[in-house]
């Protein structure tokens, strides 16, 4: 059974390698996981290459769950969209770290595309205390 697929894209590889670093942590290797972070000379900034290539690498049959950061990581995405459109592939409304735990944590599951983008925008209404 192939899991969902989840994408962190933020404007720096080290924010988006270091929570993709964090996520493996707590849920191994049974969601596929990739970042797209920074632009494609190592700068600051999101870069629509890298956003596609993490797109295919965490491809597995199942859908892929993107979640941005901020800003141009979102416009970013949204012009991968717009040039790339799949129904398997989703933007997800949520905070970059709790959204990308939630969502793994439920893909881990085994849980279906829906469920897993459902699960990363709820983490936006839990409070940490």
């Amino acid at each position: 059974m192939s899991s969902v697929g989840i994408v962190l894209v933020s404007h720096s590889d080290l924010l988006a390698n270091g929570l993709r670093d964090l996520v493996r942590e707590l849920v191994g290797d049974a969601v596929p996981l990739a970042a797209a972070g920074g632009t494609d000379d190592g700068g600051l900034g999101t870069s629509y290459d890298r956003v596609l290539a993490a797109i295919g690498e965490a491809d597995r049959g199942a859908g892929v769950a993107v979640i941005p950061d901020i800003g141009s990581s979102v416009l970013t995405m949204r012009t991968v969209e717009e040039d790339r459109p799949r129904d398997d592939v989703v933007l997800v409304d949520a905070p970059f770290v709790e959204g990308a735990v939630s969502a793994a944590v439920t893909a881990a599951s085994g849980a279906d595309l829906a469920t897993v983008v459902a699960a990363g925008e709820e983490a936006r209404r839990t409070a940490k205390f």
